[in-house]
C-alpha cells in the first residue's frame, strides 16, 4: 500500500502519507472521494476476496495542458513508476499518456490540444 500512495501523491493527489488502518482517501478537485484500501481491510468485511486477474478498472485525469501532461508522466516515471505510453498527440485531439499504478491499474492522464 505504500507504494500505491507514494504513486499517486507523486501523480498530484492529496493522499495522506500514512495509512489510517490500512485506509487512505482525499477528495479530488471535482468533489469525487479517492479511496485505497488494503487487502486485509478488504478481507475484513470480505472473508472470501481474492485479486482479480486482468484490470477491473482504468483512471482517467484530466491535466490544464498539454505540458502538464508531460510534466506529470515524466515525474512519475523519474520517480521509478511504469509507464504504460509515453505522452501523444492522440488523433481524437488530446495530448495522451499513459502511466501503470503498482497495482498494474491503468492511469491515463490527458489535455485538450
Amino acid at each position: 500500500m505504500g507504494r500505491s500512495i507514494r504513486f499517486y501523491r507523486t501523480l498530484g493527489l492529496d493522499v495522506p502519507e500514512t495509512p489510517d488502518e490500512g485506509h487512505v482517501d482525499t477528495f479530488l478537485p471535482n468533489g469525487v472521494r479517492f479511496m485505497l484500501d488494503s487487502e486485509v481491510v478488504i478481507r475484513s468485511f470480505r472473508p472470501g476476496w481474492t485479486r482479480e486477474t486482468g484490470n477491473q478498472i482504468a483512471l482517467a485525469f484530466e491535466c490544464a495542458s498539454p505540458a502538464e501532461v508531460d510534466d506529470t508522466y515524466a515525474r512519475v516515471t523519474a520517480a521509478g513508476f511504469s509507464g504504460e505510453k509515453e505522452p501523444w498527440d492522440a488523433f481524437w485531439g488530446q495530448r495522451y499518456a499513459q502511466l501503470r499504478d503498482p497495482d498494474g491499474v491503468p492511469v491515463d492522464l490527458y489535455a485538450s490540444l
